[in-house]
């Protein structure tokens, strides 16, 4: 996802917490809550592909074959944005099933026109928090490959305890991973890049495929937004793992 400027209302709701306060104990989340404006072709695209696209939340394991009609490999993305970048990847790889997870609507109604648009029958979308997505909706042993691309930095030091990629979480993806499988990572904020090298690295169900960060796969495109920052003087790092 690319991410968006800090609501500066968290800053508040941190500040006033106290030490006993549910505010410290909350639970990771996948995403930031922020308001957003469907276009009429977005709204178009969710009320006529909606139906056949998006698949509703539900806390039992999907049958993904049944979903995607046939058996592929399967890769999960959180946190797809306006999915420009996943439609890509799909296109490029017909033969590959992809599950985005994504919570805000413009993106979710952006993602299904282009589906429309390019006919790109292996895309569904979960409107969902991916956390959830992950604890009911994914079995173990079952995934190919996870991209988490551009997640939400929380650049501040007191709210790095929100970002998405922690121990606990890591340890999820990788149950779900078949062994073998990939997780795949993007930042273009170097103290996050560092904080999911060290995750990563420390989890032993999993093996850095580089010796450090690694080169931009093939099948990443590079966004608009990735572009405007490396004109910018901004750095990217890639990050690829692999299940044991």
């Amino acid at each position: 996802m690319n991410h968006d400027p800090i609501d500066e209302a968290a800053d508040a709701k941190d500040a006033g917490a106290s030490d006993n306060s549910p505010l410290r104990h909350r639970r990771i989340r996948s995403f930031v809550t922020r308001a957003g404006r469907v276009s009429v072709g977005q709204q178009r695209a969710i009320d006529e592909l909606g139906p056949r696209y998006v698949v509703p939340y539900a806390p039992q394991v999907a049958d993904w074959g049944a979903v995607f009609g046939r058996e592929a490999p399967r890769v999960l993305e959180i946190g797809f944005g306006m999915g420009a970048t996943t439609a890509e990847i799909a296109a490029a790889r017909p033969g590959d099933d992809f599950i985005g997870v994504e919570v805000h609507e413009p993106g979710v109604g952006a993602l299904l026109k282009l589906i429309g648009e390019q006919g790109l029958g292996n895309i569904r979308i979960l409107q969902h928090d991916a956390v959830e997505v992950l604890e009911h909706m994914i079995a173990p042993d079952s995934l190919d490959g996870v991209h988490i691309y551009f997640p939400d930095p929380w650049h501040k030091a007191r709210h790095h305890k929100r970002r998405l990629i922690q121990p606990k979480f890591v340890a999820q993806l990788v149950a779900r991973i078949k062994p073998g499988g990939y997780i795949h990572l993007a930042t273009d904020w170097q103290n996050y890049a560092e904080q999911m090298l060290d995750v990563l690295s420390a989890e032993p169900a999993l093996e850095n495929t580089a010796d450090g960060y690694a080169p931009r796969p093939d099948f990443r495109p590079v966004t608009k937004f990735e572009r405007r920052g490396l004109r910018l003087g901004h750095g990217v790092w890639d990050l690829m793992f692999r299940r044991r």
